[in-house]
């Protein structure tokens, strides 16, 4: 993969979003979805800005395996009530998957191995 994807660029900032929005959308004193948001958003900030300088599908998957806890964190972790900051998280989620899943499809070896893996 190469290093100049926008996918990446945006999931940095979709991460450091997640980070701030605590404090942004005023839900910083709900500890549990708080605590999602600033663990999970360092997460992506870290892995992505690791990604900018060398992108792997390990990072993909990893992405996509964040992206799934934010859907289902608001329900796991108590805070569906919360309207704003479940729909924080749900949202956020979307757009980390979709992101990772178009990186992956834009992996050159990716779409080599599903080619020559594809039975017809």
């Amino acid at each position: 993969m190469t290093s100049e994807r926008w996918q990446d660029l945006f999931g940095f900032l979709t991460g450091l979003w997640l980070f701030l929005s605590p404090w942004l959308m005023d839900y910083s004193t709900l500890s549990h979805a708080a605590w999602n948001a600033y663990i999970i958003g360092a997460a992506l900030v870290v892995f992505e800005a690791a990604a900018l300088a060398y992108s792997t599908i390990w990072e993909e998957l990893l992405d996509m395996a964040l992206g799934v806890w934010l859907l289902a964190s608001p329900f796991v972790l108590g805070f569906v009530a919360q309207q704003a900051a479940a729909m924080n998280a749900v949202i956020v989620g979307v757009i980390v998957i979709i992101l990772a899943v178009w990186g992956l499809l834009e992996d050159v070896e990716i779409r080599k191995w599903w080619h020559d893996h594809h039975f017809y």
